[in-house]
């Protein structure tokens, strides 16, 4: 049976360090020795500011990074991004403030390596940093997702492809949740890092995991050896099954975890949290199945009164299915596949995944 811890934290340092180191201690005990090189691997989806819950709180990673710097380990502190602005990110989601005085190298994954992660992917590029650690601790957000429902500690571990062959493994997916889940368990996998927390301080509800999504206070840390289990746990303690996060199945399937969880310390369900809408990407006989998804399926739209025409937005769809003018963009939703990358990095939370109102009106029906 796994282990994961719960802990009651928040973002004053002086409770926050002692939560974080407790954690990694019961978590890793001696595993951390003098002269490895320890890989931080956080949530850096975006620039976005602490408050936002986009991104690993920096105070939750330093206090991690002075755990690791104690034992006489080196840190590595790298995500890949979905836009290119890691030195930005790290400046505005307070990396640079926080980490002042620390000992410490940031670096963007950059580099990858050919890993087997078995059928039916075959080999895929992975970064060759986080293949070459002599030690990983993954240290993700506690975010919904609207495509995945929720992105925690495996999902994570998604990061980990370099640059724009994330939304090419999306593409690569297409409009199947239980395959794209497959890949992300199969990346955690390959990835092994030894342990995992999850930032729930500050987590987001709603239509995550970007900017559109809601922040919520939880007021808790959540960590263990197996990010597979604190994926499972945190289900349980936001009071749904864990069955409804794909990665969850998937990693079920694949033997990976049991949903028979030790749960110690603070461990305290959530009530009320608001979860993602979400609807299947496909129903029909084939032939009409592109008009239903058209017509009345979930799908991305743009606040047009927040949208900058930035252009991060269609630069990065997998799918190819962005275009604008002077005024807007304009999707394709024959050609959108739904993974709701566009909304992950939208800098100004401008896009959100919303019903159709003839979708919404059989879904009611469908009720009574």
């Amino acid at each position: 049976m796994n282990d994961v811890v719960f802990r009651k934290a928040e973002y004053d340092y002086a409770v926050l360090k002692p939560a974080v180191f407790d954690m990694i201690d019961s978590i890793c005990g001696t595993s951390i020795e003098k002269g490895m090189k320890v890989l931080i691997k956080p949530n850096m989806l975006l620039p976005a500011k602490p408050e936002f819950a986009v991104i690993s709180h920096p105070l939750v990673v330093r206090a991690a990074a002075e755990y690791v710097l104690e034992k006489g380990a080196s840190v590595q502190i790298s995500d890949s991004p979905a836009v290119a602005l890691f030195d930005k990110i790290l400046r505005d989601g307070g990396y640079r403030k926080a980490f002042q005085g620390l000992d410490v190298e940031f670096k963007m994954f950059k580099t990858s390596v050919k890993v087997d992660i078995k059928e039916p992917f075959g080999f895929i590029d992975i970064s060759k940093d986080a293949m070459e650690a002599d030690y990983i601790i993954n240290i993700a957000k506690l975010k919904t997702h609207a495509q995945m429902f929720l992105t925690l500690g495996v999902k994570n571990l998604f990061g980990c492809i370099v640059g724009m062959k994330k939304p090419e493994w999306h593409l690569r997916s297409g409009i199947s949740r239980k395959m794209f889940a497959s890949l992300v368990v199969r990346i955690c996998r390959a990835v092994n890092p030894q342990a995992t927390i999850v930032d729930g301080i500050l987590g987001m509800e709603g239509q995550g995991p970007g900017k559109g999504g809601t922040p919520r206070y939880l007021g808790m840390l959540i960590g263990g050896k197996s990010a597979f289990a604190v994926d499972v746990a945190i289900c349980k303690m936001l009071g749904i099954n864990p069955d409804i996060l794909p990665t969850n199945k998937a990693a079920k399937e694949m033997n990976l975890t049991g949903y028979d969880i030790n749960m110690t310390g603070d461990f305290k369900q959530v009530n009320n949290f608001v979860f993602p809408f979400r609807d299947p990407l496909v129903f029909g006989p084939r032939s009409i199945q592109k008009t239903m998804r058209r017509h009345f399926i979930q799908r991305p739209l743009a606040d047009n009164s927040l949208c900058r025409l930035c252009g991060e937005c269609w630069k990065y769809c997998p799918a190819g299915s962005i275009a604008y003018d002077k005024e807007k963009i304009i999707f394709d939703y024959e050609k959108c596949i739904r993974c709701y990358c566009c909304i992950e990095v939208c800098p100004e939370g401008a896009l959100k995944a919303v019903e159709t109102l003839p979708g919404k009106l059989i879904r009611k029906l469908l009720i009574k």
